[in-house]
Protein backbone atom coordinates (compact mmCIF):
# COMPACT_ATOMS: atom_id res chain seq x y z
CA UNK A 1 0.00 0.00 0.00
CA UNK A 2 1.50 3.20 -1.25
CA UNK A 3 -0.24 5.47 1.32
CA UNK A 4 0.20 6.36 5.23
CA UNK A 5 -2.86 5.98 7.56
CA UNK A 6 -3.97 7.17 10.94
CA UNK A 7 -7.34 6.09 12.38
CA UNK A 8 -9.28 8.31 14.57
CA UNK A 9 -12.67 6.74 16.26
CA UNK A 10 -14.69 9.60 16.48
CA UNK A 11 -18.15 9.09 18.09
CA UNK A 12 -21.05 11.12 15.95
CA UNK A 13 -24.96 11.34 17.66
CA UNK A 14 -27.21 10.94 15.20
CA UNK A 15 -30.49 12.60 16.17
CA UNK A 16 -32.73 12.11 13.26
CA UNK A 17 -36.76 11.39 14.06
CA UNK A 18 -38.06 9.74 12.69
CA UNK A 19 -35.12 7.67 10.82
CA UNK A 20 -33.02 6.90 13.94
CA UNK A 21 -32.06 8.35 17.51
CA UNK A 22 -28.92 6.69 18.18
CA UNK A 23 -25.08 7.20 18.96
CA UNK A 24 -22.91 5.97 15.85
CA UNK A 25 -19.61 5.23 15.27
CA UNK A 26 -17.73 7.01 12.54
CA UNK A 27 -13.98 6.11 12.03
CA UNK A 28 -12.15 9.07 10.56
CA UNK A 29 -8.86 7.58 8.73
CA UNK A 30 -6.20 10.78 8.40
CA UNK A 31 -3.73 9.08 5.09
CA UNK A 32 -1.44 10.62 2.95
CA UNK A 33 -1.75 10.12 -0.74
CA UNK A 34 1.31 9.83 -2.73
CA UNK A 35 -0.85 9.94 -6.21
CA UNK A 36 -2.29 13.76 -4.58
CA UNK A 37 0.90 14.35 -2.56
CA UNK A 38 -1.15 15.76 0.64
CA UNK A 39 -2.61 14.30 3.54
CA UNK A 40 -6.57 13.55 2.93
CA UNK A 41 -8.89 12.55 5.64
CA UNK A 42 -12.14 9.80 5.00
CA UNK A 43 -14.99 9.04 7.82
CA UNK A 44 -16.08 5.45 7.36
CA UNK A 45 -19.60 4.28 9.27
CA UNK A 46 -20.10 0.36 9.31
CA UNK A 47 -23.72 -1.14 9.91
CA UNK A 48 -24.78 -1.65 13.55
CA UNK A 49 -24.43 -5.05 13.15
CA UNK A 50 -20.76 -5.26 11.62
CA UNK A 51 -18.67 -5.98 15.61
CA UNK A 52 -21.63 -8.78 15.93
CA UNK A 53 -21.57 -10.76 12.72
CA UNK A 54 -18.64 -11.71 11.99
CA UNK A 55 -18.64 -13.25 8.71
CA UNK A 56 -20.56 -11.14 7.11
CA UNK A 57 -19.52 -8.61 4.18
CA UNK A 58 -20.99 -5.36 3.07
CA UNK A 59 -21.50 -3.64 -0.21
CA UNK A 60 -19.59 -0.02 0.19
CA UNK A 61 -20.77 3.39 -0.62
CA UNK A 62 -18.15 5.70 -1.69
CA UNK A 63 -19.65 9.55 -0.88
CA UNK A 64 -17.97 12.99 -2.34
CA UNK A 65 -18.44 15.63 0.13
CA UNK A 66 -17.67 14.34 3.61
CA UNK A 67 -19.01 13.16 6.63
CA UNK A 68 -22.01 15.72 6.81
CA UNK A 69 -23.38 13.44 4.65
CA UNK A 70 -23.65 9.87 7.03
CA UNK A 71 -26.22 11.13 9.28
CA UNK A 72 -29.15 11.25 6.94
CA UNK A 73 -27.31 8.74 4.56
CA UNK A 74 -27.51 6.13 7.05
CA UNK A 75 -30.86 7.11 8.38
CA UNK A 76 -32.78 6.47 5.07
CA UNK A 77 -30.36 3.26 4.03
CA UNK A 78 -30.92 1.85 7.21
CA UNK A 79 -34.76 2.43 6.84
CA UNK A 80 -34.35 0.56 3.67
CA UNK A 81 -33.19 -2.47 5.21
CA UNK A 82 -35.34 -2.39 7.88
CA UNK A 83 -38.08 -2.98 5.46
CA UNK A 84 -36.18 -5.91 3.28
CA UNK A 85 -35.62 -3.43 0.42
CA UNK A 86 -31.53 -3.12 1.03
CA UNK A 87 -28.70 -4.65 2.56
CA UNK A 88 -26.59 -3.20 5.28
CA UNK A 89 -23.63 -1.02 3.86
CA UNK A 90 -20.82 0.44 4.84
CA UNK A 91 -20.15 4.55 3.60
CA UNK A 92 -16.91 6.16 3.25
CA UNK A 93 -17.54 9.90 3.48
CA UNK A 94 -14.63 11.56 1.73
CA UNK A 95 -13.50 15.00 2.95
CA UNK A 96 -12.44 18.03 0.23
CA UNK A 97 -9.34 19.77 0.59
CA UNK A 98 -9.93 21.81 -2.87
CA UNK A 99 -13.29 20.20 -4.26
CA UNK A 100 -13.28 22.14 -7.76
CA UNK A 101 -9.39 21.34 -8.60
CA UNK A 102 -10.24 17.36 -7.29
CA UNK A 103 -14.01 16.75 -8.99
CA UNK A 104 -13.98 18.77 -11.98
CA UNK A 105 -13.01 16.47 -15.02
CA UNK A 106 -11.30 19.75 -16.95
CA UNK A 107 -10.50 23.22 -16.16
CA UNK A 108 -13.41 25.65 -16.29
CA UNK A 109 -13.41 28.57 -19.11
CA UNK A 110 -17.21 29.13 -18.11
CA UNK A 111 -18.06 32.18 -16.67
CA UNK A 112 -20.78 30.51 -14.74
CA UNK A 113 -17.98 29.14 -12.50
CA UNK A 114 -14.34 30.08 -11.66
CA UNK A 115 -12.80 30.71 -14.81
CA UNK A 116 -9.38 28.56 -14.94
CA UNK A 117 -10.36 26.09 -12.14
CA UNK A 118 -10.96 22.33 -11.93
CA UNK A 119 -9.31 19.54 -14.27
CA UNK A 120 -7.96 17.41 -11.58
CA UNK A 121 -10.31 14.79 -11.59
CA UNK A 122 -8.59 11.92 -13.17
CA UNK A 123 -5.83 12.14 -10.99
CA UNK A 124 -8.45 12.63 -7.87
CA UNK A 125 -10.12 9.27 -9.67
CA UNK A 126 -7.00 7.35 -9.38
CA UNK A 127 -6.29 7.92 -5.58
CA UNK A 128 -9.60 6.33 -5.32
CA UNK A 129 -9.21 3.39 -7.33
CA UNK A 130 -5.46 2.87 -6.12
CA UNK A 131 -4.75 4.17 -2.61
CA UNK A 132 -8.58 4.46 -1.20
CA UNK A 133 -10.49 1.66 -1.71
CA UNK A 134 -7.27 -0.97 -1.55
CA UNK A 135 -7.27 0.33 2.13
CA UNK A 136 -11.20 0.08 2.51
CA UNK A 137 -10.65 -3.84 1.40
CA UNK A 138 -7.98 -4.55 2.85
CA UNK A 139 -9.22 -2.94 6.72
CA UNK A 140 -13.07 -3.99 6.34
CA UNK A 141 -15.02 -7.09 5.37
CA UNK A 142 -16.76 -5.59 2.17
CA UNK A 143 -18.70 -7.01 -0.87
CA UNK A 144 -17.81 -6.47 -4.60
CA UNK A 145 -20.70 -4.34 -4.92
CA UNK A 146 -19.95 -0.56 -4.74
CA UNK A 147 -21.78 2.71 -4.92
CA UNK A 148 -20.51 6.47 -5.73
CA UNK A 149 -22.63 9.36 -4.92
CA UNK A 150 -21.70 12.91 -5.40
CA UNK A 151 -23.74 16.31 -5.59
CA UNK A 152 -22.85 19.11 -8.06
CA UNK A 153 -18.98 19.06 -9.25
CA UNK A 154 -19.26 15.16 -6.83
CA UNK A 155 -22.22 14.32 -8.88
CA UNK A 156 -20.26 15.75 -12.24
CA UNK A 157 -17.23 13.79 -11.00
CA UNK A 158 -19.75 10.54 -10.59
CA UNK A 159 -20.72 10.89 -14.15
CA UNK A 160 -17.21 11.68 -15.55
CA UNK A 161 -16.35 8.29 -13.73
CA UNK A 162 -19.09 6.03 -15.20
CA UNK A 163 -18.01 7.57 -18.43
CA UNK A 164 -14.09 6.80 -18.38
CA UNK A 165 -14.25 3.86 -16.00
CA UNK A 166 -17.27 2.52 -16.05
CA UNK A 167 -16.37 -0.92 -14.29
CA UNK A 168 -15.15 0.68 -11.31
CA UNK A 169 -18.41 0.87 -9.23
CA UNK A 170 -22.01 -1.34 -9.76
CA UNK A 171 -23.97 2.24 -9.23
CA UNK A 172 -23.66 5.82 -9.78
CA UNK A 173 -25.51 8.23 -8.33
CA UNK A 174 -25.30 12.23 -9.41
CA UNK A 175 -27.86 14.47 -8.06
CA UNK A 176 -27.69 17.79 -9.67
CA UNK A 177 -24.60 17.61 -11.43
CA UNK A 178 -22.77 20.33 -12.67
CA UNK A 179 -22.75 18.97 -16.47
CA UNK A 180 -22.17 22.84 -17.83
CA UNK A 181 -18.87 22.73 -16.40
CA UNK A 182 -15.78 23.13 -18.05
CA UNK A 183 -18.16 23.91 -21.69
CA UNK A 184 -20.66 21.56 -21.42
CA UNK A 185 -17.80 18.34 -22.09
CA UNK A 186 -19.41 16.09 -19.96
CA UNK A 187 -23.19 16.52 -21.22
CA UNK A 188 -21.64 16.08 -24.78
CA UNK A 189 -19.24 13.11 -24.25
CA UNK A 190 -21.78 11.10 -21.56
CA UNK A 191 -24.44 10.72 -24.27
CA UNK A 192 -21.55 9.52 -27.02
CA UNK A 193 -20.02 7.07 -24.60
CA UNK A 194 -23.57 5.32 -23.94
CA UNK A 195 -24.88 5.34 -27.39
CA UNK A 196 -21.73 3.60 -28.57
CA UNK A 197 -21.46 0.64 -25.93
CA UNK A 198 -23.56 -2.05 -26.56
CA UNK A 199 -24.12 -3.74 -22.99
CA UNK A 200 -23.66 -1.51 -19.63
CA UNK A 201 -24.29 -3.73 -16.59
CA UNK A 202 -24.83 -0.65 -14.06
CA UNK A 203 -26.95 1.63 -12.88
CA UNK A 204 -27.21 5.78 -12.75
CA UNK A 205 -29.40 7.91 -11.00
CA UNK A 206 -29.14 11.62 -11.54
CA UNK A 207 -31.99 14.25 -10.44
CA UNK A 208 -32.51 18.14 -10.74
CA UNK A 209 -33.81 20.89 -8.96
CA UNK A 210 -34.96 24.49 -10.03
CA UNK A 211 -31.37 25.55 -11.14
CA UNK A 212 -31.10 28.31 -13.82
CA UNK A 213 -32.49 27.63 -17.20
CA UNK A 214 -28.82 27.94 -18.74
CA UNK A 215 -28.13 25.26 -16.67
CA UNK A 216 -30.77 22.92 -16.60
CA UNK A 217 -31.21 23.27 -20.23
CA UNK A 218 -27.86 21.53 -20.67
CA UNK A 219 -28.72 18.22 -18.14
CA UNK A 220 -32.33 18.21 -19.76
CA UNK A 221 -30.37 18.13 -23.40
CA UNK A 222 -27.62 15.30 -22.31
CA UNK A 223 -30.72 13.70 -20.53
CA UNK A 224 -32.49 13.48 -23.79
CA UNK A 225 -29.16 12.38 -25.75
CA UNK A 226 -28.77 9.69 -23.77
CA UNK A 227 -32.14 8.42 -23.97
CA UNK A 228 -32.26 8.17 -27.48
CA UNK A 229 -30.12 4.64 -27.09
CA UNK A 230 -29.02 2.77 -23.60
CA UNK A 231 -27.05 -0.41 -23.72
CA UNK A 232 -28.19 -3.29 -22.88
CA UNK A 233 -28.74 -3.63 -18.99
CA UNK A 234 -28.10 -0.06 -18.30
CA UNK A 235 -30.49 0.82 -15.19
CA UNK A 236 -31.48 4.58 -15.81
CA UNK A 237 -33.61 6.36 -12.98
CA UNK A 238 -33.99 10.00 -12.94
CA UNK A 239 -36.03 12.45 -11.02
CA UNK A 240 -37.07 16.47 -11.19
CA UNK A 241 -37.45 18.91 -8.25
CA UNK A 242 -38.15 22.12 -9.99
CA UNK A 243 -39.06 23.46 -6.84
CA UNK A 244 -36.20 22.05 -4.59
CA UNK A 245 -33.26 24.17 -4.71
CA UNK A 246 -29.80 22.80 -5.78
CA UNK A 247 -28.53 22.57 -2.20
CA UNK A 248 -31.03 20.25 -1.46
CA UNK A 249 -31.32 18.01 -4.11
CA UNK A 250 -29.40 14.94 -2.57
CA UNK A 251 -31.65 15.22 0.24
CA UNK A 252 -35.13 15.22 -2.14
CA UNK A 253 -33.44 12.29 -3.98
CA UNK A 254 -31.74 10.32 -1.39
CA UNK A 255 -34.56 7.75 -0.89
CA UNK A 256 -35.37 7.17 -4.60
CA UNK A 257 -31.52 6.84 -5.42
CA UNK A 258 -31.47 3.81 -2.83
CA UNK A 259 -34.67 2.41 -3.54
CA UNK A 260 -34.66 2.14 -6.77
CA UNK A 261 -30.66 0.88 -6.77
CA UNK A 262 -31.16 -2.08 -4.49
CA UNK A 263 -34.08 -4.79 -4.66
CA UNK A 264 -36.17 -5.93 -2.10
CA UNK A 265 -36.05 -9.31 -0.48
CA UNK A 266 -39.38 -10.00 -1.42
CA UNK A 267 -39.69 -9.84 -5.35
CA UNK A 268 -42.23 -7.34 -6.99
CA UNK A 269 -44.91 -9.40 -8.91
CA UNK A 270 -43.80 -7.19 -11.62
CA UNK A 271 -40.69 -9.46 -11.63
CA UNK A 272 -42.43 -11.64 -12.34
CA UNK A 273 -42.21 -12.02 -16.62
CA UNK A 274 -40.52 -15.42 -16.94
CA UNK A 275 -41.70 -17.87 -14.56
CA UNK A 276 -39.41 -19.80 -12.40
CA UNK A 277 -36.02 -18.30 -14.43
CA UNK A 278 -36.89 -14.65 -13.72
CA UNK A 279 -37.08 -16.01 -10.02
CA UNK A 280 -33.73 -17.41 -10.49
CA UNK A 281 -32.34 -14.02 -12.12
CA UNK A 282 -33.82 -11.67 -9.74
CA UNK A 283 -32.14 -13.43 -6.77
CA UNK A 284 -28.92 -13.81 -8.63
CA UNK A 285 -29.11 -10.00 -8.69
CA UNK A 286 -30.06 -9.86 -4.99
CA UNK A 287 -27.30 -12.24 -4.35
CA UNK A 288 -24.95 -9.99 -6.17
CA UNK A 289 -25.63 -6.86 -4.02
CA UNK A 290 -25.95 -8.31 -0.81
CA UNK A 291 -22.59 -10.49 -0.98
CA UNK A 292 -23.52 -13.69 -0.49
CA UNK A 293 -26.72 -16.27 -1.51
CA UNK A 294 -30.02 -15.09 -1.22
CA UNK A 295 -33.53 -17.37 -2.40
CA UNK A 296 -36.92 -16.44 -1.84
CA UNK A 297 -38.50 -17.35 1.74
CA UNK A 298 -41.26 -19.79 1.23
CA UNK A 299 -43.77 -17.85 1.60
CA UNK A 300 -42.98 -15.08 -0.66
CA UNK A 301 -42.54 -18.02 -3.77
CA UNK A 302 -46.25 -18.99 -2.80
CA UNK A 303 -47.14 -14.98 -2.87
CA UNK A 304 -46.04 -15.46 -6.79
CA UNK A 305 -47.65 -18.59 -7.90
CA UNK A 306 -51.14 -17.52 -6.07
CA UNK A 307 -50.54 -14.19 -8.07
CA UNK A 308 -49.83 -16.20 -11.01
CA UNK A 309 -53.44 -18.30 -10.24
CA UNK A 310 -55.32 -14.82 -10.19
CA UNK A 311 -53.84 -14.44 -13.50
CA UNK A 312 -55.66 -17.92 -14.42
CA UNK A 313 -51.61 -18.80 -15.85
CA UNK A 314 -52.25 -22.53 -13.97
CA UNK A 315 -49.29 -23.87 -16.15
CA UNK A 316 -46.84 -20.81 -15.20
CA UNK A 317 -48.12 -21.13 -11.22
CA UNK A 318 -47.37 -25.07 -11.23
CA UNK A 319 -43.84 -24.47 -12.24
CA UNK A 320 -43.42 -21.59 -9.48
CA UNK A 321 -45.26 -23.98 -6.81
CA UNK A 322 -42.60 -26.91 -7.82
CA UNK A 323 -39.62 -24.82 -7.50
CA UNK A 324 -41.20 -23.70 -4.62
CA UNK A 325 -41.27 -27.52 -2.98
CA UNK A 326 -37.46 -27.81 -4.99
CA UNK A 327 -36.17 -24.77 -2.48
CA UNK A 328 -37.99 -26.16 0.78
CA UNK A 329 -38.82 -29.78 0.70
CA UNK A 330 -40.01 -30.29 4.29
CA UNK A 331 -42.78 -27.39 3.69
CA UNK A 332 -46.11 -28.53 3.79
CA UNK A 333 -47.27 -25.01 3.08
CA UNK A 334 -44.84 -25.51 0.09
CA UNK A 335 -46.91 -28.67 -1.00
CA UNK A 336 -49.94 -27.15 -0.14
CA UNK A 337 -49.46 -24.25 -2.84
CA UNK A 338 -49.28 -26.72 -5.49
CA UNK A 339 -52.26 -28.53 -4.19
CA UNK A 340 -54.14 -25.49 -4.23
CA UNK A 341 -52.69 -24.99 -8.56
CA UNK A 342 -53.75 -28.74 -9.29
CA UNK A 343 -57.42 -28.52 -7.46
CA UNK A 344 -57.80 -24.93 -9.49
CA UNK A 345 -56.81 -26.48 -12.84
CA UNK A 346 -59.02 -29.72 -12.62
CA UNK A 347 -56.16 -32.05 -11.92
CA UNK A 348 -57.75 -33.56 -8.59
CA UNK A 349 -55.07 -36.77 -8.51
CA UNK A 350 -52.35 -34.95 -8.79
CA UNK A 351 -53.88 -32.40 -5.85
CA UNK A 352 -54.55 -35.53 -3.50
CA UNK A 353 -51.23 -36.96 -3.99
CA UNK A 354 -50.03 -33.16 -2.96
CA UNK A 355 -52.16 -32.34 0.58
CA UNK A 356 -51.64 -35.85 1.60
CA UNK A 357 -47.84 -34.91 1.98
CA UNK A 358 -48.78 -31.35 3.56
CA UNK A 359 -50.97 -33.79 6.41
CA UNK A 360 -47.43 -36.03 6.55
CA UNK A 361 -45.28 -33.05 7.40
CA UNK A 362 -48.05 -31.15 9.76
CA UNK A 363 -48.73 -31.30 12.70
CA UNK A 364 -52.28 -30.71 14.63
CA UNK A 365 -52.42 -27.06 15.34
CA UNK A 366 -49.92 -25.72 12.73
CA UNK A 367 -51.08 -23.04 10.79
CA UNK A 368 -52.65 -24.23 7.84
CA UNK A 369 -53.33 -27.92 9.06
CA UNK A 370 -56.98 -27.13 8.69
CA UNK A 371 -57.01 -26.12 5.42
CA UNK A 372 -55.06 -29.35 4.29
CA UNK A 373 -57.50 -31.82 6.25
CA UNK A 374 -60.77 -29.39 4.25
CA UNK A 375 -58.57 -30.07 0.72
CA UNK A 376 -58.19 -34.28 1.31
CA UNK A 377 -61.68 -34.19 2.51
CA UNK A 378 -62.85 -32.36 -0.59
CA UNK A 379 -61.26 -34.05 -2.90
CA UNK A 380 -61.51 -37.11 -1.26
CA UNK A 381 -65.15 -36.66 -2.61
CA UNK A 382 -64.50 -35.18 -5.86
CA UNK A 383 -62.69 -38.57 -6.42
CA UNK A 384 -65.05 -40.71 -4.09
CA UNK A 385 -61.97 -41.95 -2.61
CA UNK A 386 -64.10 -43.05 0.41
CA UNK A 387 -67.14 -44.89 -1.58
Amino acid sequence: MSSCFKVLIVSTALFLSPFIQAKEAVTEISMFSKVLGEDRVVSVKVPKSYDKNKNEHYPVIYRLDGAGNIPLESAILEELHLKGAAPEVIIVAIENTDRLRDLAPYVNQDPRGPVGAGGGADKFLSFLSTELMPHIKEQYRVTDFKVISGASIAGLFALHTLRVQPDLFDAYIAYSPAVWWGENKTAKLLPKFVSTTKELDTYLYMNMGSEHISMSQVYNDMLANMQTRLPNKFKLHTDAFPTVPHALTSKAGLFNAYHNLFLPLIMPNSELKNGVSSIKNYYQNVSEQRGKTTIAQEWVMRELGYHLMGKQDFDTAIEVFKYNIELYPESAEAYNGLAYAYEENKQYEDSLAQVTISLQLAKEGDSGYQYFIDRKKRLDEKLGVND
